[in-house]
């Protein structure tokens, strides 16, 4: 007789319950706060069995720790990867998701509509570990292709870009990066697992800044590198800190020994262990609350999200707007194939007026708060030309879609009419002000 295979769990599901379980000592449902920095060894062999990687356990909370531990597998399982590595930031996770496929005078050919913070990082401080980033634009995949040399070792993309919405087409810049040789790295925050699994369309790394929607309340800061287990690191050459013996630890080559757990268990190992980025473990409990309501939170985000973006562009002081659930927009199609349940709650329109009116506008919401982030439950607005994006030149912040007239709206949770009425309120306010000068 042959035996039926359960079905998967929903990402309902598993937004509650992948990784934890009733504490085995006190029965406690919830998953504690081991807020702790280090663990005793049973004895001598079993602390150089820790060491030497032979056999998994906690050592010390910069390389693992029980509650992170929770989140990086409830976060693996939600984006279907076979492990991850939690991160005290989301830029801390981009680093650390480089770490083990750079060298000095490597490339990484990254998408040029990205969060403005992460084109600063890629563009100015990975010059100082010896790593160069091409950006090229998106939209046609064939210029990632293009720009891909010898030393590249990684395409970076944004799933939903920040700030505008844009999705990429993943599949098409998977196959360049499959032709290559070389990992796809997709960072899916402004989409989550629930709207979009990266590595179901080739992705190989994802990244999450959890700091947004994983988190949801505004409350943690925090980053997750997701390994989809499936990259081949003997294809090539190209990767020696996995395929080639590891100094560090005695020769061993992480992915000879660890097979398809050896980016995660690099990352924790050495990543986490020499760079220091690791995730608090008040951080991490606060956002495995979050998670537990993410999928509740994004059908609402979503839903209030097209009402605004329909109101928008209806209305005289608006000259356009990029939100990819429209039917009107680009990205349309797009979103339909990789995203059908929504296109988030993240995106951006024009006030007519330019920059000056854009300033009025955020000084004027009062249910909106003006702040840099995104994803929380709060609606929050900000003008990216004067804060996200102001140490990019204006021809870098239109081309990543922060130009002097762009609002990038986060919106949240409230009643639908009461943040319709704000947004018309604000922009009414700053038009005035315009007429008056």
């Amino acid at each position: 007789m042959s035996q039926s295979i359960p079905p998967k769990p929903g990402v309902e599901t598993l937004a509650v319950h992948a990784g934890g379980a009733p504490d085995p000592h006190t029965g406690a449902r919830q998953t504690p706060i081991y807020q702790t920095t280090s663990y005793v060894f049973e004895d001598a062999d079993h602390a150089a069995s820790l060491f030497n990687l032979q056999l998994p356990g906690f050592i010390y909370s910069r390389l693992t720790n029980p509650t992170v531990a929770v989140l990086e597998e409830r976060v693996a399982a939600l984006e279907g990867g076979r492990g991850g590595t939690a991160t005290a930031s989301g830029h801390a996770a981009q680093i650390l998701a480089l770490f083990p496929l750079m060298g000095p005078g490597d490339e990484v050919v990254a998408a040029n509509k990205l969060y403005g913070g992460s084109l600063n990082q890629m563009g100015h401080s990975y010059k100082k570990f010896g790593w160069k980033a091409i950006f090229v634009d998106p939209d046609d995949p064939a210029n990632f292709a293009n720009a891909v040399t010898d030393r590249t070792k990684a395409i970076f993309i944004e799933s939903l870009a920040n700030p505008g919405g844009i999705v990429v087409d993943i599949a098409a810049v998977a196959e360049v990066a499959k032709q290559a040789g070389i990992p796809l790295l997709v960072d899916n925050t402004m989409a989550t697992p629930y709207l979009c699994k990266p590595i179901e369309h080739g992705a190989d790394i994802v990244i999450h800044s959890t700091t947004k929607f994983l988190s949801g309340n505004g409350t943690a800061v925090g980053g997750m590198v997701v390994d989809s287990g499936t990259f081949d690191w003997f294809q090539n050459d190209k990767f020696p800190s996995l395929s080639q013996p590891a100094p560090e630890y005695h020769g061993l080559t992480f992915a000879e020994t660890f097979g398809d757990t050896a980016f995660t268990i690099y990352g924790h190992a050495i990543g986490l262990r020499d760079l220091g980025a690791c995730q608090s473990p008040m951080n991490a409990w606060l956002t495995l609350l979050g998670i537990e309501t993410l999928p509740l939170r994004m059908d609402r985000h979503c839903a209030n999200a097209m009402a605004v973006a329909q109101f928008l562009q209806e209305h005289p002081a608006v000259s356009w707007v990029s939100y990819a659930g429209l039917d009107s927009d680009p990205y349309h199609a797009l979103q339909q194939r990789y995203m059908p349940g929504g296109a988030g709650s993240v995106f951006t329109f024009g006030v007519t007026g330019g920059y000056e009116t854009g300033v009025r506008m955020v000084e004027a919401v009062e249910l909106f708060s003006h702040l840099a982030n995104i994803g929380d439950t709060r609606s929050l607005i900000i003008h990216p030309a004067s804060t996200t994006h102001r140490q990019l030149s204006e021809e870098q912040q239109i081309a990543c879609g922060a130009g002097p007239d762009v609002i990038r709206l986060s919106i949240g949770i409230e009643t639908i009419d009461d943040i319709i009425r704000d947004l018309d309120q604000a922009l009414k306010s700053a038009a005035a002000a315009n007429a008056a000068e």
